[in-house]
C-alpha cells in the first residue's frame, strides 16, 4: 500500500503509482471531500463544465433546483462509491 510522509510545511508527495492510477500530472488541482469517521477522500479536479453535457438526457420534464441538486449529489455519491471499489468507469445506466 502506497504511503507518503507529511513535511514540516504540511506537504506530501503523492506516490508515483497513485499519480499514474489517478492520471495526476504537474499542475493538476486536487479536491478533498470529507468522508465518514473523520477521513478525507481526494480526487483530481479534471474536466470542465462541458463534460456534464448530456448527463441528464432522457428527462421528459424540467426539474426543480432541489430535484437537480439531488440528482447531482446522487451521481457524485455513486462515482465516489465506484472509486472506492477501484472502478474507473461508471455508466449513466448504473447510476440511475
Amino acid at each position: 500500500m502506497p504511503t507518503a510522509t507529511v513535511t514540516s510545511k504540511g506537504q506530501i508527495t503523492i506516490p508515483a503509482e497513485v499519480r499514474k492510477a489517478l492520471r495526476i500530472e504537474p499542475g493538476t488541482k486536487i479536491q478533498f471531500f470529507a468522508g465518514e469517521n473523520g477521513e478525507y477522500i481526494f480526487r483530481p479536479r479534471t474536466g470542465s463544465i462541458w463534460d456534464l453535457r448530456g448527463c441528464l438526457a432522457g428527462f421528459d420534464v424540467p426539474k426543480t433546483d432541489e430535484e437537480m441538486n439531488e440528482i447531482y449529489h446522487q451521481r457524485a455519491f455513486d462515482l465516489d462509491e465506484a472509486t472506492k471499489s477501484g472502478r474507473r468507469d461508471v455508466s449513466d445506466e448504473e447510476v440511475a
